[in-house]
């Protein structure tokens, strides 16, 4: 069992005396705070604080971050407070022992909001100190290491949040001797059976392939004495948990993965690094498209490293990592590799550079969220990266997850780009903007004043920043458009009874406020235009209050119908089953959560509820219309070679578009296309349908409605 001397014995290789000490002064407060705990295993509770304090040390962390970790459970576990710590050690070490102690579980009754509210809690705790997450880790670290005592369903909870959530981060904070530990651990947990076949396979196979990747090893090791070049070469071993997820992605048997061995050189310069992939290329030859170059363009977490595959002995491919010991110390530590401080104050270099834009990132992305659950389901696209570089007409770097489209590398290089793109140049080439990105293009985007997201970019777009700054400018302007048009709808019922919204007392708006429950007019006026409340409900509360109101609203007095302008955005939607469009006979329903639905006046569907005043609104077409709408079109026609094509090239011809078009045969001479094309109004469709009818061939036209 480890004890506070041994591990001061441990610090003396990198702190002072005086460090040290204060390290050994947090030791005995907590020992004396956890007096009379014990763990689960029976241990002194304190044993638990020195565990991982030990584990940062590993790190060599600054002396702070051990005084927190031997803090960590002091406020939470007893009775001492934040101020009593501050005043012992000092304002650094308490917000660190804070920010740890506010990512403890809470108790909620849906476990997924519960994970959800951790990590938001965990990713702002980080932006302020990343020391909060690191001595969060060790603490993970620790008890994944003594599951062992816990009961069966909480050892699996434990480490499905172990491997959803801390894995991932300990990954992209480049940590990656933890993230094996937690991920084999983790595994262990959740699969005791599946990791101990995979263990016992893995050994047997030892015997074999180590055998191979001994005699490489040999080999490079001797061309490097040979070439005068100082390194270290040495055989590793796959972890089980990367194996197991090979196996299930790939559907492969553990005899089919091959690369559960590979070599790593570790040498002395980054000009050394680019002499020994030369020489290893020269003694092995290379497998095409498996060369990797993370030391000229890093991963977004610092990691670097040169990244080949060999053809080993017999044909069997060896992976062979090649990189210097400073490349080493980050690989398995990273952000903790070269923790520097200067008069008490973080110094970002690098690596940390990057972690700072990311938690920046994070926090923007926090700020812009809906909730907890949708700012998870943004960050755990960001702790999943798939390597895509591209490049920007500058010249400058930008890392992206596989399947990026130039909406989210305009979001990558600003969130005012992002939001004012209107088209893209990849590689000088004008291209679409859902189109996927691949490394090494130069990506060129277009702005334009005055544009705005669209939300059909949700359907392609990848990066949470893009997908949580769309959502943003959707919600907000699907509310102004709600307050809008809740203020039209109101405002419509009330003429008739001569009272003016804009001129009502705000007594009188007040007492309504009250009674439906809304803190502000707007809000009640959203609700109104999303369809949640009736306006004329509304209006007939404020009728009530309202001190000179002489008559009672009257809902057979003839109305000015609601004009429909095609500008209204997402709060007015046109319905799918008879597709309106200018010029029809319309009429509206109002539907609860997506406001004014505007069907043509004979659909089907709208006369169960013709007769319903609340829900149905006599709307007309404003005299300037704008905006393109759909209607579906029957079209008969003799089976003619190039028939489809004709269709395409006339309904095109008559400035429309078609947006889908399906084809299916009647019998052995006439088919029937479905079109579904785009039109200004019906002068134009009328347009359409007379050229249309001039294709030789064409038997009849109609115009389709859903039943």
């Amino acid at each position: 069992m480890p004890t506070i001397d041994s591990l001061a014995h441990r610090l003396k290789a990198y702190l002072n005396t005086d460090q040290i000490n204060l390290v050994k002064r947090a030791y005995y407060y907590a020992e004396q705070a956890h007096d009379g705990q014990k763990r689960r295993s029976g241990e002194p509770y304190v044993t638990h604080p020195l565990e991982v304090a030990g584990i940062l040390a590993d790190m060599h962390m600054d002396h702070q971050s051990l005084m927190a970790a031997m803090l960590h459970d002091v406020i939470e576990d007893t009775g001492i407070g934040k101020d009593a710590i501050r005043d012992q050690f000092g304002d650094v070490v308490a917000e660190i022992v804070d920010g740890v102690s506010k990512l403890t579980h809470m108790q909620f009754e849906d476990k997924t909001l519960a994970q959800a509210e951790n990590f938001q809690k965990m990713a702002l705790a980080m932006a302020r100190d990343i020391r909060v997450i690191l001595v969060k880790l060790a603490d993970r670290l620790h008890n994944m290491r003594t599951l062992g005592v816990l009961r069966p369903e909480k050892r699996r909870r434990i480490a499905k949040e172990t491997l959803d959530i801390y894995a991932p981060i300990s990954q992209r904070l480049g940590m990656h001797q933890m993230r094996i530990e937690f991920e084999d651990l983790g595994f262990a947990a959740m699969h005791p059976m599946r990791s101990n076949m995979l263990t016992h396979a893995v050994r047997n196979a030892r015997g074999n392939r180590s055998e191979i990747v001994t005699k490489v090893v040999d080999s490079i090791t001797n061309r490097l004495e040979k070439q005068g070049l100082n390194g270290r070469v040495m055989g590793r071993e796959k972890h089980l948990y990367s194996i197991y997820k090979k196996m299930k992605v790939q559907r492969k048997s553990f005899s089919e993965i091959m690369d559960v061995f590979g070599i790593r050189l570790i040498v002395d310069s980054i000009d050394s690094c680019y002499r020994c992939l030369g020489l290893v290329h020269n003694l092995f030859k290379p497998i095409p498209g498996r060369f990797k170059d993370y030391i000229a363009i890093p991963k977004a977490n610092g990691y670097q490293s040169l990244h080949t595959t060999l053809f080993g002995l017999h044909g069997i491919p060896v992976e062979v990592q090649i990189r210097t010991q400073e490349m080493e110390d980050m690989a398995n530590n990273g952000i903790a590799a070269h923790w520097l401080y200067k008069s008490g104050d973080e110094a970002l270099l690098g690596s940390r550079d990057r972690t700072r834009v990311w938690l920046q990132n994070l926090l923007e992305l926090q700020q812009k969220a809906g909730d907890s659950l949708e700012f998870i389901e943004n960050v755990k696209v960001d702790l999943f990266p798939d390597d895509t570089y591209v490049f920007s007409p500058q010249g400058d770097i930008l890392e992206l997850p596989r399947g990026a489209t130039p909406v989210d590398f305009a979001y990558a290089v600003h969130t005012d780009i992002g939001s004012s793109c209107v088209a893209c140049r990849i590689d000088r080439k004008l291209a679409s903007l859902s189109q996927p990105l691949d490394s090494g293009q130069t990506v060129e985007i277009i702005t334009a004043p005055g544009a705005r997201p669209n939300a059909a970019w949700l359907n392609f777009v990848t990066t949470s920043k893009a997908r949580s700054n769309i959502r943003h400018y959707l919600k907000n302007q699907k509310r102004t458009e709600s307050i809008a048009l809740g203020r039209r709808l109101l405002s419509k019922v009330l003429t008739p009874m001569g009272i003016r919204l804009e001129e009502m007392e705000k007594a009188d708006i007040s007492r309504t406020l009250t009674h439906t429950g809304f803190d502000k007019l707007d809000d009640l006026l959203e609700d109104i235009g999303l369809g949640n409340r009736m306006a004329y409900l509304v209006a007939r509360h404020l009728a009530d209050t309202h001190e000179s109101m002489t008559h009672q609203m009257d809902l057979s007095n003839p109305e000015k119908p609601l004009t429909i302008r095609g500008t209204e955005g997402m709060v007015i939607s046109f319905a799918k089953c008879c597709h309106p469009i200018p010029g029809d006979p319309v009429v509206g329903h109002v539907s609860s959560g997506r406001g004014l639905v505007i069907h043509t006046d004979s659909c089907r569907n709208i006369t169960e509820i013709r007769h319903n005043p609340e829900k149905i609104l006599e709307v007309d077409w404003d005299k300037n219309v704008h905006g393109e709408f759909y209607v579906d079109l029957e079209v008969s026609f003799e089976q003619l070679q190039g028939m489809i094509a004709s269709l395409a090239t006339t309904v095109t011809a008559a400035e429309a578009s078609i947006e889908k078009i399906s084809v299916e045969e009647k019998d052995a001479r006439l088919s029937q296309a479905q079109l579904l094309i785009k039109v200004k109004d019906r002068i134009h469709l009328a347009q359409v349908i007379k050229r249309l009818r001039t294709i030789r061939g064409v038997t009849s036209i109609s115009r389709r409605r859903e039943t």
